[in-house]
């Protein structure tokens, strides 16, 4: 095993099992001896892990409580921090709530960018400042460490209405931002249902890391559960939507993959027919309400009909 990832696969066995290991325990697992092994727990506590590591009575090394996750350095092109960049960015904007993390993550991006664009990185970054001691701080760095480190969470969360406060014990399989919902969702396996949920992160009023661990079951492909969804709302079965657009926005919508099963169809008129298998509808009625009077709605008549009356409702508040 190579050192360096010798190195991340040590950090992660800490963080697996919080009651920690003897040095011999730990040489058997990495399959180096025991003096490589006291080398590499006091790499681990300097940079750039500083891994708070203690010694108790008995020869256990095992983890301080407080300590944080650190990942090793990350070596980029200049292309891929601006990526990084781009994607922190969009996630910041489309937040209910605003992420710390997200900050600390640009401000240490900005750190490695050129002199010229590591300053207005610096400004984005603290465009929307939050305490790492708020509660969604709280609930988002022990659902990413959970998700990391495969670790059950206990969770107390709020349903869509907000008027009832329920617990479940969750295995976070993945995390999914979601720009139809303003918010970042977690997915994996809740103990209450007994069966794979989503649940948003900003409804999450608390989350407690247990001891227990978890494994992805082998069949759980998460770009393929949420194929059918337009944003995270997936289901077995799907509809289809067909929405014809008018010819003043049809290059507009051409110009973009909106879905990965979107069908385009050019009219007769300049126009376009915009045809998409989605297992909800519900996702998508803010972006077809979006475009107005440009976008009709052809199917399905459900959704037709729901469309319809709330434009007419909205039309009759500026008819006043």
């Amino acid at each position: 095993m190579d050192r360096s990832v010798r190195l991340v696969h040590l950090q992660s066995l800490f963080y697996l099992n919080p009651r920690g290991y003897r040095v011999a325990e730990l040489a058997e697992k990495c399959g180096v001896d025991r003096r490589t092994i006291n080398r590499d727990l006091a790499d681990l506590q300097d940079e750039p892990f500083r891994l708070p590591l203690i010694l108790d009575q008995g020869w256990t090394w095992r983890l301080m409580e407080g300590h944080r996750f650190a990942l090793p350095p990350l070596y980029l092109s200049l292309q891929e921090g601006a990526a990084l960049y781009l994607a922190a960015r969009l996630l910041d904007r489309v937040s209910d709530e605003p992420n710390p993390y997200v900050r600390r993550a640009l401000a240490a991006l900005a750190g490695a960018l050129p002199a010229g664009v590591a300053s207005p990185t610096l400004t984005l970054a603290g465009s929307r400042l939050a305490d790492e001691d708020s509660p969604f701080a709280r609930v988002f760095a022990t659902i990413t460490l959970g998700w990391a480190i495969s670790r059950k969470v206990r969770i107390r969360y709020y349903t869509a209405g907000r008027t009832e406060l329920r617990e479940t014990e969750l295995s976070p399989y993945c995390l999914e931002p979601s720009s139809p919902g303003y918010a970042t969702y977690v997915i994996g396996f809740a103990s209450h249902a007994a069966e794979v949920r989503t649940f948003k992160l900003e409804r999450i009023a608390e989350a407690t890391l247990l001891n227990e661990g978890f494994s992805v079951p082998p069949g759980f492909d998460a770009l393929r559960l949420l194929g059918s969804a337009w944003g995270v709302m997936y289901g077995e079965g799907t509809v289809q939507v067909v929405l014809r657009f008018t010819p003043q926005v049809a290059r507009r919508v051409a110009e973009t993959v909106w879905h990965g099963s979107q069908v385009l169809e050019e009219c007769a008129d300049g126009g376009c027919l915009f045809k998409v298998r989605v297992a909800h509808t519900l996702e998508m009625k803010p972006w077809i309400r979006g475009w107005g009077p440009e976008c009709e709605v052809l199917a399905p008549e459900e959704l037709r009909k729901e469309i319809g009356e709330e434009l007419k409702a909205a039309a009759g508040r500026y008819a006043a």
